[in-house]
């Protein structure tokens, strides 16, 4: 089954031609009603009328995430606060988070296209969905929310956490459709062992798992232990959250719905486009977006695109897994982390030093760690054991606040931390993602 046949299959050609009179619609809009985007066409030297077809995509200027936070909280909505609806909030590097807005419409085109990615994963309009993503400003809990609710899905609105209640509910209720993050669903299946439930006998069958990188490896380790197709699916809040795109049962990359989010691979260091199967730097372009369309978002991710067809029948171009990002952002537990957030609380706490480091692991079936290793004043280190304990909480106490993701802290002496005359190492990762 696929939800928008007439769109998700039609030949490239027909698709080109749609992407071209939404992007000449989408330039004259945002010319015309964002301040922030006037300004940088005029920089780049550009004007509407020159925007002719998607192949003049490349004469526009890119938006990146310094655009959203030096123009937080409003500066880049495209229509009057009024018509906003609802916002959801993402961390961002320097206090400052990255905001997105959606006008009534905008929620409409977020349900068909998470509606879209459950169809493509295998769902079916009677189906029953648990999803275990976080509610909240987090986009992933209210988007497969929304989607669900298009699709005709039953929800079980369970939210992230509560894993004894999440088993009795998926064996009370059978739902075939489980979303969450792909280290929850492991999480699950270890507590599952430990609780007496036998994986393989749970109703869940198909899985949508996103919100942080997983390789295929742990793609084999949820099939085998849960008995279950599991999908990859991808968003960014910036854009619109969750339903950028979207893994059929193949398996063979992720469908990116291109007729509302146009994708360009680039080389990174020049912004050239790069050929097909040459890995690069995803740009999404929001065609139909109301509130805050972005043009040419560099994302970070690192991706490799194709345009053949899918064996599923769908045409529209797939990109890979994610295989790293060109900045020093990682995503722990679905929630987006920056060295640079944990430099400023440091700055902010007496004694410490701004050198640190991050130790992100994950243990088989668990949820990612993060320790914090904190460089402290020599008097300091040689303080009574109860300061010491004092001081790891306070450290963790604003770290949490900040990065909204549970650490460990861990007060070393100075110059413990290894020093680079390059770029500082802050952050070993050792999950094998």
């Amino acid at each position: 089954m696929i939800w928008r046949e007439d769109i998700e299959t039609m030949p490239l050609e027909n698709l080109k031609n749609i992407q071209s009179e939404r992007l000449k619609k989408l330039a004259q809009y945002v010319y015309e009603r964002c301040p922030v985007y006037k300004r940088k066409f005029d920089a780049a030297g550009v004007h509407p009328r020159d925007i002719r077809g998607i192949e003049d995509i490349a004469k526009l200027p890119f938006t990146t995430k310094i655009d959203m936070r030096d123009n937080y909280p409003f500066g880049l909505f495209s229509v009057p606060r009024g018509e906003v609806q609802e916002i959801h909030i993402s961390s961002g590097t320097t206090g400052n988070p990255t905001l997105v807005g959606y006008t009534r419409d905008d929620l409409k085109l977020w349900g068909e296209v998470m509606a879209r990615a459950f169809c493509c994963a295998g769902a079916k309009p009677d189906d029953t969905i648990q999803i275990a993503y976080g509610y909240g400003l987090f986009t992933g809990g209210l988007g497969a929310h929304y989607g669900s609710l298009e699709m005709g899905l039953t929800i079980l609105p369970m939210s992230a956490g509560q894993t004894p209640r999440q088993l009795k509910v998926m064996t009370d209720f059978q739902p075939r459709i489980i979303a969450c993050t792909p280290s929850y669903v492991l999480y699950m299946l270890e507590e599952a062992k430990e609780l007496g439930y036998d994986p393989h006998k749970a109703s869940w069958k198909i899985g949508v798992f996103g919100a942080e990188p997983w390789s295929e490896a742990m793609r084999k380790e949820i099939e085998d232990g849960w008995g279950m197709l599991a999908t990859d699916i991808y968003g960014l809040s910036d854009i619109i959250g969750p339903g950028v795109s979207q893994e059929c049962h193949h398996k063979k990359g992720l469908h990116v719905f291109s007729d509302v989010f146009y994708p360009e691979i680039i080389d990174p260091d020049t912004g050239q486009p790069v050929p097909d199967g040459q890995k690069g730097e995803l740009v999404i372009t929001t065609l139909t977006k109301q509130a805050i369309p972005l043009i040419r978002y560099r994302t970070r991710d690192i991706v490799s695109m194709t345009r053949q067809p899918c064996a599923c029948g769908r045409t529209s171009p797939r990109t890979s897994k994610i295989s790293g990002r060109t900045d020093d952002m990682i995503v722990v537990r679905g929630i987006n982390v920056f060295p640079s957030q944990i430099e400023e609380v440091l700055l902010g706490i007496e004694g410490t030093h701004p050198q640190y480091q991050l130790i992100v692991d994950r243990q088989a079936h668990q949820l990612d760690t993060v320790e914090v290793q904190v460089e402290v004043d020599e008097k300091l280190f040689h303080d009574e054991i109860k300061q010491m304990h004092q001081l790891e909480h306070e450290i963790k106490k604003k770290i949490e606040a900040v990065l909204s993701v549970g650490v460990s802290v861990k007060l070393v002496e100075p110059k413990t931390i290894e020093r680079s005359i390059g770029k500082a190492k802050r952050v070993i990762d050792k999950r094998k993602l």
